[in-house]
């Protein structure tokens, strides 16, 4: 993508590195306009079955940069950036049709954190922490937080992270339920790479619409949540991986996922 983003695939899992580690991967314009093209490359690969994000050096990502944020301040506001790459870097995670891991491997700060929120499942290593910074500099939540975190730990947990903003250790954050897992620190590479194949390895068509019906249960009632599993459920009963795990299990075998 750019030196500021890496994106590898390997067999079936797309690894997105967020690579400012001087910086902790604090997120400048063009960091955000490659990670976005990233996140669009892998959701549109049909090669790619599981997507793996993570930091290079000592932080997962600090969020905004407010090196460049205090240059451009009094020129462009803070929408601008919002709406043209926070909002679609989160609404391409979250809507990709495939699972999606966040590997934290130090702090996630502001964006940073609403980046992990966003993803399907968070393996963080012992030394991870996460911080909602927003309010110390004077600003509310953006990137999707405002809609992940009270969904993750409840209304009031949600308020009191993003008000008092102190940071939360990883062993905390499993507690609260922030994060899937917490790992020591030198595992973290190969449990995110394991989940991943595993991930990679399953139905992945079925995993796309489950994301897709809990997005759409969150917003609408019984009724219509109802109905679009019936959609759901309609569609993937004509797929090849049906079929073919159905089978399976009558012949008492392991099935083989090709996800469609």
């Amino acid at each position: 993508m750019s030196d500021s983003v890496l994106c590898v695939v390997n067999q079936a899992v797309a690894t997105i590195t967020l690579n400012r580690p001087a910086a902790r991967n604090a997120l400048t314009t063009e960091a955000k306009e490659s990670l976005l093209a990233a996140v669009r490359r892998c959701a549109d690969d049909a090669q790619v079955r599981a997507v793996i994000v993570t930091g290079a050096g000592q932080a997962f990502c600090a969020g905004q940069d407010l090196r460049e944020h205090a240059d451009q301040l009094s020129s462009r506001g803070l929408g601008d950036t919002v709406r043209q790459h926070y909002n679609p870097i989160i609404t391409g995670i979250m809507s990709m049709p495939k699972p999606v891991i966040a590997a934290l491997n130090g702090v996630a700060a502001g964006a940073g954190a609403s980046l992990a929120f966003a993803c399907d499942f968070r393996i963080a290593a012992r030394s991870a922490s996460l911080l909602m910074a927003f309010a110390r500099v004077g600003l509310s939540a953006d990137s999707g937080a405002s809609w992940t975190l009270p969904r993750l730990v409840g209304r009031a947990r949600a308020a009191e992270l993003l008000m008092l903003a102190d940071p939360v250790s990883a062993d905390r954050a499993l507690a609260m339920g922030l994060v899937s897992s917490v790992v020591p620190d030198d595992e973290l590479q190969a449990a995110a790479a394991e989940l991943a194949g595993r991930l990679a390895a399953g139905p992945t068509a079925a995993y796309g619409a489950i994301k897709r019906a809990l997005a759409f249960g969150a917003t609408h009632d019984l009724a219509d949540s109802l109905e679009e599993e019936a959609r759901l459920q309609e569609r993937l009963g004509r797929t090849a991986d049906h079929r073919a795990a159905t089978e399976a299990f009558l012949r008492k075998q392991q099935p083989v996922f090709e996800g469609h």
